[in-house]
């Protein structure tokens, strides 16, 4: 089964996503469980956990449709100790906050080498990053977002995203989330019918689908390979609109999160109930 939604707000408190998600039709949603545009935030309150996990499930989100993501400020592979050392403690507060929401798997974008050191230092650095970030937590998995390439972004390719698990001790808790922007964007032709074969037959066999815990079905506003990130509404892009049949029909997506970061909130009712349609869902 697919489950599809948007990634809503939490403003009021975490407890008002899976209300915000539900009231739009959605069957998955994404959620920030702190200000991703802050460091430091205040803990969660034992009435605000309480009322999520509850909302959550009489509501029947279960863990494995719910993608929550971490700050934008963080960067695991800061060629600077001192920030690097700040991202990791942000990134280990953003585990512990999933773990008392009773989450299973985090979001987050790998890592920049700002053009301080070499791409694959960089990557050592984020995997060493994920490495003490698991050691200190459990039950929560550190999900590796896919990257468009802009700036020095790491993570536009299914090979720097092998290179990083390959380094993580426990395999158990380390996946993926493929952002279809991001991808399309990095150079992958995903929005053809023989690129989303050609694409997703490499992610197997550089990454294996094993590895895959979420998506962003998002549409591009730049070109194939352009490394610019600007996310577009579905069909108003550069993709087109086969690529989103595919994916709904196509049952190595089922049962994950497949979360919608298009630009027009208005639009989100429209957009997921064309998506469950898609995915053979009776709206």
């Amino acid at each position: 089964m697919k489950y599809i939604g948007p990634h809503v707000s939490a403003s009021g408190g975490v407890e008002n996503a899976p209300l915000n998600a539900c009231k739009i039709g959605a069957t998955a949603f994404a959620l920030f469980t702190k200000n991703q545009r802050q460091w430091i935030a205040k803990p969660l309150s034992h009435e605000s956990i309480s009322a999520f996990r509850k909302n959550c499930e009489s509501l029947g989100y279960l863990p494995n449709q719910i993608l929550p993501h971490d700050s934008y400020l963080i960067n695991l592979g800061h060629p600077e100790a001192g920030a690097l050392e700040k991202s990791r403690l942000a990134f280990i507060d953003e585990l512990e906050r999933c773990m008392q929401l009773g989450l299973d798997r985090l979001n987050f974008h790998p890592g920049s080498h700002l053009g301080e050191i070499s791409e694959e230092e960089c990557l050592n650095r984020i995997a060493e990053s994920i490495n003490k970030a698991l050691d200190v937590t459990k039950g929560v998995t550190a999900v590796i977002e896919n990257t468009a390439g802009q700036g020095t972004n790491l993570g536009f390719s299914f090979y720097h995203l092998k290179h990083i698990i390959e380094r993580v001790e426990d395999k158990s808790r380390v996946g993926v989330c493929i952002d279809t922007c991001h991808a399309f964007a990095a150079g992958y032709p995903v929005h053809t019918p023989e690129g989303f074969v050609s694409t997703f037959k490499e992610f197997a066999e550089v990454v294996g689908f094993e590895y895959l815990k979420g998506m962003h079905v998002n549409d591009s506003k730049k070109g194939l390979g352009s490394r610019v990130d600007r996310h577009d509404s579905y069909g108003d892009g550069l993709m087109g609109t086969s690529f989103y049949e595919l994916l709904m029909q196509d049952t190595r997506f089922d049962n994950m999160p497949l979360i919608l970061e298009t630009p027009n909130e208005d639009r989100w009712p429209q957009e997921v109930a064309m998506l469950r349609k898609l995915a053979g869902d009776k709206i």
